[in-house]
């Protein structure tokens, strides 16, 4: 079962009215990073690759086409008895931009990134602290096994 969206809000801190959607709450641009190199990931390592900040004129970020590393603004808490879907607000997907995320696993807390990529031969300008994505709650429907204790946990606090 999906949480509201005026539920949602309360594990993100710090939300805006207008981040409250019916069934979930969007979380804002705060920053973008372009890859430096390869990552490496084998069974037993990770190497994630080196990144440099892009910085915004003006409060704008003018990308052109490719794949950036994003920064979200808000800290999220997702709660023990649920799990977080994040989704590319429509507006973005139809300028020819998507937002890729993970699952946000029960009990993660920190400033999540996922990876925007910018489809439109043309690029995008988008102002920071605009609302990019909307991440959906979903109750679990027994507890988990356990909560999320992986590398990322308290990321970007």
């Amino acid at each position: 079962m999906a949480v509201p969206g005026h539920v949602a809000r309360t594990y993100v801190a710090g939300s805006l009215d207008e981040q409250v959607q019916p069934a979930g709450v969007d979380l804002r641009l705060g920053e973008v990073f372009e890859f430096l190199n390869e990552g490496l990931l084998t069974q037993g390592s990770r190497r994630l690759p080196d990144v440099r900040p892009v910085r915004p004129a003006d409060g704008l970020y003018r990308l052109q086409p490719g794949a950036y590393k994003i920064r979200f603004m808000d800290v999220v808490s997702v709660p023990p008895d649920a799990v977080g879907l994040c989704f590319p607000r429509s507006t973005l997907l139809r300028m020819g931009v998507s937002i890729s995320c993970a699952v946000w696993d029960p009990g993660y807390s920190g400033r999540g990134e996922s990876l925007m990529t910018v489809l439109n031969p043309h690029g995008v300008t988008i102002a920071q602290g605009t609302r990019v994505a909307q991440l959906v709650f979903i109750r679990l429907e027994s507890p988990p096994a356990s909560l999320y204790r992986g590398s990322y946990q308290g990321e970007n606090l």
